[in-house]
């Protein structure tokens, strides 16, 4: 597992070194705002088709070749877009086909790291596994977007995708060495035996995956949770900065020092977020209404500096409540399908990430940046909370069962054949 986390450390700083270098180098190309959104889309976009797909073959391949494979797919893609920047042959449609590449790996590369990583802990520990990769994620995206500007600035561009692509395959060069722990839900692969693999008769189809998603209701609800949240809050890079720079008259500087502070109570969030032993979706709506509440507050901060004060407590929250509901996410589902069950969040994700910025910026168009955190907040909380409310009505009391005068129940053996 510490191999693993320092693998992951290292491919999360290539990763966001080459994210921060890729809009500037479209901005370069084209010289237009609109394209870089597109690149983004493009890339993103196979998600929202694909996952489901990606995530059954994790389901049916062995996770480590799957996840050896696919990283070494990624370096490749790094290292020929480096080699395009470096001898000034990239062009935008060159550009946009790579990424849709780098989208389409990424749907199965995305569940197999995930569900390898959980094999290497006991089943126990695996909330703190998924802990300590939120905590690598966002160390790794500090580092990466610090040294991406020192690399471009000595180096150029191309170094930046390069180094990407070393990232890769330093993952892929530690996979073969990583054992399962004992106790690890079983990885599917042609050694396993097929009762392990597909759960003796179940549904093996993407569609076995959809149907038992849909027909889990804490899962059903998690995604609702989720989704409202992504969408009316967190989008804070959009918001913050138009509250900070427009209503507070903060300035660029200013809305930097909110960034740093959101960034630390991440890290926070995600030291806490390891230390969960039973995460629940109770926990993770508690959590989400909270974050929502002091959303609220910010929407209404009188100064930068109160702000600051909010802001903290805000990330820390959102950071152990992601960490809480992707540990459901990857735990709740029976082993043989938990890729489909991840694909398929990867697919509703990728619709929350496409469509939430455009509805936020509309409501900031209708209500300005401190409407549209104080409604985001209200409605998040109120939608959470009546979901709460609703559950609470429908879970039956306890039931008196009659007992006979020496006090045994009647109806035992009935009782313990509905059982």
């Amino acid at each position: 597992m510490r191999w693993w986390s320092v693998a992951n450390l290292v491919s999360n700083v290539g990763t966001w070194m080459q994210l921060t270098v890729q809009n500037l180098l479209v901005l370069q190309i084209t010289g237009s705002a609109a394209a870089t959104g597109l690149s983004m889309s493009v890339q993103a976009g196979p998600a929202l088709f694909m996952s489901l797909l990606g995530g059954a073959a994790v389901d049916r391949w062995s996770r480590k070749l799957t996840a050896a494979v696919s990283q070494t797919l990624l370096g490749a893609v790094a290292f020929v877009t480096a080699v395009l920047v470096a001898l000034d042959r990239l062009d935008m449609t060159s550009l946009l086909v790579l990424a849709a590449v780098t989208g389409t790996i990424a749907t199965v590369d995305g569940p197999a790291c995930a569900l390898l990583g959980n094999d290497l802990v006991p089943p126990e520990d695996v909330p703190s596994a998924i802990g300590v990769g939120a905590l690598v994620h966002s160390a790794g995206r500090l580092v990466g977007t610090a040294l991406a500007g020192v690399t471009v600035g000595f180096l150029g561009t191309a170094a930046a995708y390069a180094a990407n692509g070393l990232s890769f395959l330093f993952v892929a060069l530690v996979v073969p060495f990583l054992r399962p722990a004992p106790g690890a839900a079983p990885a599917a692969g042609p050694g396993t035996p097929a009762a392990a693999r597909t759960g003796d008769g179940a549904d093996t189809t993407v569609r076995g995956g959809l149907r038992f998603f849909a027909r889990r209701p804490r899962l059903v609800a998690l995604a609702g949770i989720t989704g409202i949240s992504a969408v009316l809050g967190r989008n804070y890079g959009l918001t913050l900065a138009v509250l900070v720079t427009g209503p507070l008259a903060g300035g660029a500087g200013a809305f930097g020092t909110v960034s740093a502070v959101l960034a630390v109570g991440g890290i926070l969030g995600a030291f806490l977020g390891a230390r969960l032993r039973r995460p629940s979706v109770r926990l993770v709506g508690t959590l989400a209404a909270a974050g929502a509440l002091l959303q609220l507050a910010a929407g209404l901060s009188p100064s930068v500096a109160v702000l600051l004060v909010l802001v903290l407590p805000m990330a820390v929250l959102e950071s152990v409540s992601d960490t809480a509901g992707t540990a459901v996410l990857q735990t709740d589902p029976p082993p043989h399908l938990r890729g489909r069950v991840l694909g398929a969040w990867s697919s509703i994700g990728t619709v929350w990430s496409l469509g939430g910025p455009p509805a936020l910026g509309l409501l900031m168009e209708l209500a300005g940046a401190r409407g549209a955190l104080v409604t985001g907040g209200l409605l998040i909380a109120g939608a959470i909370g009546t979901g709460f409310l609703v559950r609470a009505r429908r879970t039956p009391g306890p039931v008196a069962l009659a007992a006979k005068p020496g006090g045994e129940v009647t109806g035992r053996e009935a009782l313990r054949t509905a059982a």
